[in-house]
C-alpha cells in the first residue's frame, strides 16, 4: 500500500525528548520497517525542517527524510485541490489550502493518508480520500 504521511505524524515521531514513544510513532515505524511505500510531498518536507535551528540537527534530518520519495504535484493537482477547496466553501466547512492540496493528491495518486489532524477526517467523510486506520 501506497502512505502519506502527514506533518502532524511526523513531528510526533521525530521527537527526541520522549523516552515513550506514542502510538503513531509506533505505528510509523511498522510501516517503514515492513518496507511499506512511504510517501512525502514537498510542502510537508518544508513543514518538517522549516525552524530547526542548528545546522547539524537540518542536514541529518534532511538526510533521513531523502529516503522517502516524493510526489511532486501536476498542475492538474492544484486546479483539483482548488476545486476540492471550493466544493468544501460551498458546504461552510474550512479546509486549508495546504490540507486540500494534500487530500487531493492522496486521492488522485490512490495513498492512504497517515495523520492525526482531524479536518481530514471531514475530507474523508465528502471524497474518495482513505485515512490510514490504526
Amino acid at each position: 500500500m501506497s502512505i502519506i504521511v502527514d506533518t502532524s505524524v511526523w513531528s510526533l515521531a521525530l521527537r527526541r525528548r520522549s523516552v515513550i514513544k506514542n502510538k503513531e510513532a509506533l505505528v510509523l515505524e511498522s510501516l517503514i520497517e515492513s518496507g511499506e511505500e512511504i510517501y512525502l510531498l514537498g510542502i510537508i518536507l518544508q513543514e518538517l525542517l522549516q525552524g530547526i535551528r542548528k545546522k547539524e540537527t537540518f542536514d541529518s534530518l534532511n538526510i533521513y527524510l531523502n529516503y522517502f520519495p516524493l510526489i511532486e504535484p501536476t498542475r492538474e493537482d492544484y486546479v483539483g485541490a482548488a476545486q476540492l477547496k471550493n466544493t468544501f466553501m460551498k458546504k461552510g466547512i474550512q479546509v486549508s489550502t495546504i490540507d486540500a492540496l494534500i487530500a487531493h493528491v492522496a486521492i488522485a495518486y490512490d495513498c492512504l493518508l497517515f495523520t492525526t489532524d482531524r479536518d481530514f477526517q471531514y475530507i474523508e467523510k465528502y471524497t474518495k480520500l482513505k485515512l490510514l486506520k490504526y
